[in-house]
């Protein structure tokens, strides 16, 4: 005897229907991310979360070349079929942005030291309120020297010396904080 209020077992769930060219756009999205992987260098893989076996894999990978590279980036990419790329795929996004925060902070140092050639005093007097451990004589000298240079067309001794000092001061001031 049949009962009319029942569902039947299909309909209680919503199906997802997933087609060939998803299946393979995923794989193939797989397989670039585990290409990202074989293209750091090893003390940046240490810090993902992947398997001994997936570690193996892309050792392997950056030892390979040509067709053997190309069948291991496929390997690579079967093996991240099994596991959550969500949390590689973040930790890549944050040695990414690591990167760009470097590069940042030192177009920052960069733009410093052309306001300490052009401005001098009150450049000089905003890196001593930054960095009080600055020498404020050498900058001053430093900056008189760049702009000598830039008017007679000399390379820019001075200007990178300005750069570098600017550098380990922001290094100094870094250490001490942690």
């Amino acid at each position: 005897m049949a009962r009319k209020n029942q569902k039947a077992p299909w309909e209680e769930e919503e199906i997802i229907w997933v087609s060939k060219t998803e299946m393979k756009e995923d794989m193939d999205a797989l397989q670039k991310l585990g290409e990202e992987l074989v293209g750091l260098k090893s003390s940046a893989l240490d810090k993902f979360p992947i398997s001994d076996d997936l570690r193996q894999a892309i050792d392997n990978a950056q030892r390979f070349k040509n067709e053997a590279k190309r069948r291991q980036l496929q390997y690579i990419g079967k093996l991240m079929r099994h596991i959550d790329p969500e949390p590689i795929q973040a930790e890549l996004d944050k040695l990414r942005n690591k990167h760009s925060q470097a590069t940042a902070e030192l177009h920052k140092l960069e733009q410093m030291r052309d306001r300490i050639i052009v401005e001098v005093d009150p450049a000089i007097e905003e890196v001593m309120t930054t960095y009080p451990d600055a020498d404020r004589q050498r900058l001053r000298q430093l900056a008189r020297q760049a702009q000598k240079e830039k008017g007679a067309n000399k390379p820019p001794k001075a200007s990178r010396e300005i750069f570098q000092i600017l550098k380990e001061l922001k290094e100094q001031k870094e250490s001490e904080e942690e």
